[in-house]
């Protein structure tokens, strides 16, 4: 029994001791450990059957016993016959004698993996190959089995002679048994020819150096800017894509295979797409915008704004801007800015020729907006002692309409640039959030007060659920904002804002479809007024849109214009508090005792004057410009400059003018 038990072998897994004969352990049917001793000692009946003079062989190995009776070849490793001059599979001649006992070339076999790099990976069994090698070719470079009909190879799109096609497919065994159909592998190399993200001319060379060339040639060729643009959609980087379409590059553009090679991202890229297929794929709302602006037929057309022209001095202009937000300590924790610029075009406009001014206007305004807020009932420009006579035309700036449209547009009139980095919106949400307390009350009695005239109220339940909503709106980027929301704005700017709206929201077909309440003046009025400036912004309501109005700069040596009693201004803007009818512009969200004041508290908070006519107009003061506004506005001023001296040239060419609709992304504003 000792005996016995010193034989037995411990099981890894289950620690069960096994007798020595055992291959697997009796419990768990685990492998026997590899031990160094002969294992052909343990089976006394295998060793009796086997003579010994085989029995080093069977220790070999049947690799090296196979390898004594043939060759491998050095090109595709296929063993072959030691009878065989040649390789069966590639042709490639049999090594020399002293080199036939290596059974593997290391270097031979690292430089073949490297050359199928760019190839799929062949999977087939045993079964398969025979019942598939009926009557196929066998590829020269791959030794991939194609079908007679193939007339390149499957995998690497090798085209070979009828001569050397005959030759390998005389090589092959036919078996009429389980054939394929044909068209089954046809649809397959169709397929696989065009999910292939290198051109068919990089495979067919198993050089991998020449496949490099090829490539760097293929990069050198490349649309950089395209590429960029594409890359920009996927990461929310408007300036590759502004600069690609600037450039006058194609919307419409659609990814090539060597395209989609190059960008190396076949998750995120597909052969056939657009800029706005990736747009909406990563539902990137703000750069499909652009993209369907710029698409005739499809709404806006191409728009030119400055932000778009200099994006690099746009987004120093909103880093500087967001620099000039602070909170205000104490009882009213509000947030407010430091800096009270006032966007206007500049009076160069008026110096170019009538062509270009056109086309000016056609890529910078919003002509839907601007011409339903001029249709009769007139909203903005109804005067012309306003618009003539005091040179104070305002003008409906394009913005990007994506629920962002109200903060755009405030943007636009202060800065000019978009609120892209959503600055002005996180300090909004940040002010009703901590002063709401004091936001609170004035808007729920203002908005009792309207409710009392519709004949219905509400429970305080209700009115608590209104506001947590309105709270919430401000917070989330792309929704749309209310009155209340404007009325923080202007504390937040410190300044009035005007609204100029249409009464009525209307439908594509014209028809009413309620009332609509922007239109009016909106006062900081909880602010001292010693901390705030009487210089309002203008803004524009349409049908869900919001719109900047700015004016014309006018020039200094005008001399019928009234003075400013302000060293600093150039000239002032009279903005109209009154409706074509001569009623005034309703001020929101006053409280009872203020109600029946109006007048009086429009000439607290504005600078008010009367024109010869009898209208009630603000004047709004255009300081100097900002550095950073400056240049930008400079730098999209002087693309226009370059094309009015296209049309002063001796040979003139006419410049293409087309009339878009700037019609916005979205209703729901």
């Amino acid at each position: 029994m000792s005996n016995t038990s010193e034989q037995k072998w411990v099981c890894e897994y289950c620690t069960y001791e096994n007798f020595p004969s055992s291959i697997k352990c009796t419990m768990c049917r685990g492998p026997k450990p590899f031990i160094s001793e002969d294992i052909y000692r343990l089976h006394d009946n295998d060793e009796k059957s086997v003579p010994s003079s085989n029995l080093s062989s069977l220790a070999a190995g049947p690799c090296e016993n196979k390898s004594r009776d043939n060759w491998s070849c050095e090109t595709c490793t296929f063993l072959n016959h030691s009878k065989d001059n040649v390789c069966i599979q590639c042709r490639m001649p049999a090594p020399s004698s002293d080199q036939s006992n290596i059974i593997q070339n290391v270097d031979g076999a690292q430089s073949l993996s490297q050359s199928r790099i760019n190839s799929p990976p062949i999977i087939t069994s045993t079964e398969n190959s025979k019942s598939s090698s009926q009557q196929k070719w066998s590829c020269p470079i791959c030794t991939y089995e194609n079908w007679p009909k193939s007339l390149k190879c499957a995998m690497c799109f090798y085209a070979p002679s009828n001569s050397q096609r005959s030759q390998s497919s005389s090589l092959c065994n036919p078996s009429p048994e389980n054939e394929v159909d044909t068209n089954i592998i046809n649809q397959d190399e169709r397929k696989y020819s065009s999910t292939n993200i290198i051109d068919s001319s990089l495979s067919q060379n198993p050089n991998n150096f020449e496949n490099d060339r090829k490539m760097r040639h293929l990069r050198r060729q490349t649309d950089w800017k395209w590429l960029n643009a594409c890359k920009g959609i996927i990461e929310g980087d408007p300036s590759p894509v502004e600069a690609y379409l600037s450039s006058g590059g194609d919307p419409t553009r659609t990814l090539t295979s060597s395209e989609v090679a190059i960008l190396n991202r076949a998750s995120a890229y597909d052969v056939g797409h657009t800029l706005v297929h990736l747009a909406i794929r990563f539902q990137r709302e703000d750069l499909l915008a652009i993209l369907l602006s710029q698409i005739e037929g499809s709404g806006s057309g191409v728009k030119r704004v400055p932000s778009y022209v200099a994006p690099d001095l746009a987004a120093d202009i909103r880093r500087h801007f967001a620099s000039t937000i602070r909170q205000r300590k104490g009882s009213f924790p509000c947030n407010f800015v430091t800096e009270l610029p006032t966007f206007a075009l500049p009076a160069e406009v008026d110096e170019l020729p009538a062509a270009v001014q056109e086309q000016l206007f056609t890529e910078l305004l919003d002509k839907d907006a601007q011409e339903q807020l001029e249709s009769e009932p007139a909203v903005i420009n109804w005067s012309l002692e306003i618009t003539v006579r005091l040179g104070s035309r305002l003008y409906a700036l394009w913005n990007r309409s994506a629920g962002d449209c109200l903060l755009d547009s405030v943007m636009q009139a202060t800065w000019g640039v978009f609120d892209r980095d959503n600055t002005l919106r996180r300090a909004l949400a940040e002010t009703l959030g901590q002063a709401g307390h004091l936001f609170y009350p004035r808007w729920k009695e203002y908005e009792s007060n309207q409710a009392s005239l519709l004949h219905f109220s509400l429970d305080e339940t209700q009115w608590e659920e209104d506001w947590t909503s309105l709270i919430s709106l401000a917070s989330q980027p792309g929704n749309s904002l209310e009155q209340l929301h404007i009325f923080a704005l202007a504390h937040i700017l410190r300044r009035p804002i005007v609204v100029y709206g249409v009464k009525y929201v209307k439908s594509f077909r014209g028809e009413a479809l309620g009332y609509a309440r922007f239109e009016g003046v909106y006062l900081p009025l909880l602010w001292e007024q010693s901390f705030c400036v009487k210089t309002p912004i203008a803004l524009g309501y349409t049908r869900g849109h919001f719109s900047a109005l700015v004016p014309l700069e006018p020039y200094s040596s005008r001399l019928d214009r009234p003075q400013s009693n302000h060293q600093d201004e150039l000239q002032s803007i009279f903005l109209p508090l009154m409706d074509r009818d001569r009623k005034l512009l309703p001020i929101h969200f006053l409280t009872e005792s203020e109600l029946g004041r109006e007048e009086n508290i429009l000439r607290q908070w504005l600078d008010v004057c009367e024109t010869e006519g009898g209208v009630l107009v603000a004047q709004q003061f255009l300081h100097k410009r900002p550095l950073l506004v400056g240049q930008m506005v400079e730098e999209w001023l002087n693309h226009y400059r370059r094309l009015a001296q296209m049309t002063l040239a001796p040979f003139s060419r006419r410049i293409p003018i087309q009339d878009f609709s700037s019609d916005g992304d979205t209703d729901d504003e």
